[in-house]
């Protein structure tokens, strides 16, 4: 499962739907928030740390002889866990782009490619198109390939390049395969047209219209598999309204998380905090890598909060870590009402004792940094 936003979300659904169905599954995703038992999961249980001593000296050897990178050993672990533990299928999240990725040594049952937006550019290339080219580098021949990009232009770039490389490529157009999408307090409804027909009153306990998105994909992702693991409609309800993805609009008491880190993530969040009751003051706290368009993303985020602290997340590495005096000059001169605090405990404290809802957001480091510092908040309890 490739694509820039929605990725971990789809693969969970599709885990859940499958799991739903019967089967014994793995769920390989990244990065983690707390743990790197978060990324390898079978049947929702993660991975021991027994288990990761474990394939880490076995793996260890090869990988210095080769001179994998910690993902790439973090992946071929994941592989073998899910061997050792069982696993009928595994539903495998793309770390970085897709065609030079480690998860790309799988010729998988199909492969999807969420929405496409402006990130690691240095990797990727600067712009969309680029960027595109790069994920649609999962597709097999052969094998389905599906994307719900919402650009048109997009979407037939990532269809051609996949029929290039010999996939069965189909577009879900979701302004065309949705219909009657509608926010809750507890998630979402929808109903869905795919190639396998309708499928009304369909529920998400995930929030956010935008994952009836990702619950299109997901949905014919299963449909895709089921010459080898069928999964019938009732298991497919369960398996969406069962899913859950921490971090992404994950509320823990009064705190609420979500890792949005680029534009069109913080624009989702603020399109989900508008449309969701949630106790006031909200007192949104904000750490950013500096490689991220950090001025476009804090500009949507102050208008979509009550109070704002800005603060450094301390596991960010030091070469991308954002310069809070340039932060404080910029929130100055573009009249945001912002505060800025260095230290991350305090920022925490502050929201927490100013909020009835504090909101941490900006990275996969700010909210794993929160919930590390935060008792009960935890994936892994």
């Amino acid at each position: 499962m490739g694509g820039t936003n929605g990725k971990g979300s789809t693969t969970t659904l599709v885990a859940e739907m499958l799991r739903a169905g019967g089967y014994r599954v793995g769920l390989y995703t990244s990065p983690h928030l707390v743990s790197f038992r978060e990324r390898v999961l079978v049947d929702g249980v993660p991975i021991s740390e027994d288990a990761v001593t474990l394939w880490v000296r076995e793996l260890e050897p090869y990988a210095v002889r080769m001179g994998a990178t910690f993902f790439e050993l973090g992946t071929a672990l994941a592989f073998a866990d899910f061997a050792a533990r069982g696993v009928e299928v595994a539903v495998v999240e793309v770390g970085l782009g897709g065609r030079l990725d480690a998860t790309n040594v799988l010729r998988p049952l199909a492969a999807g490619v969420t929405r496409i937006a402006v990130e690691h550019t240095e990797y990727l290339g600067p712009d969309r198109v680029s960027i595109a080219r790069e994920k649609a580098g999962i597709a097999k021949p052969g094998v389905p390939f599906v994307t719900t990009e919402r650009d048109p232009e997009i979407a037939r770039l990532l269809l051609t390049v996949a029929a290039e490389r010999g996939a069965r490529a189909e577009w879900l157009d979701p302004a065309r395969c949705l219909s009657g999408v509608v926010t809750e307090s507890d998630g979402v409804s929808f109903a869905a047209v795919t190639p396998g027909g309708r499928q009304g009153g369909l529920r998400l306990g995930l929030r956010g219209a935008y994952q009836a998105e990702n619950a299109l994909l997901a949905v014919r992702l299963t449909e895709l598999a089921a010459p080898r693991f069928p999964v019938d409609d009732e298991a497919r309800r369960a398996g969406l309204l069962k899913a859950r993805v921490p971090g992404r609009f994950d509320r823990r008491g009064r705190w609420l998380f979500d890792v949005a880190h680029n534009p069109d993530g913080v624009r989702a969040l603020s399109t989900v905090l508008a449309s969701t009751p949630l106790p006031r003051p909200l007192v949104g706290v904000a750490a950013i890598l500096k490689d991220k368009a950090w001025k476009e993303m804090l500009t949507v985020l102050a208008g979509a909060v009550d109070r704002l602290v800005v603060t450094r997340a301390p596991s960010a590495p030091p070469e991308r870590a954002w310069d809070l005096d340039e932060v404080g000059r910029f929130v100055a001169g573009a009249g945001l009402a912002a505060r800025v605090e260095p230290d991350f405990g305090a920022a925490l404290a502050w929201a927490g004792a100013q909020g009835a809802t504090a909101l941490v957001t900006g990275s996969f480091h700010t909210v794993g940094d929160a919930m590390a510092r935060l008792p009960g908040t935890s994936p892994l309890g």
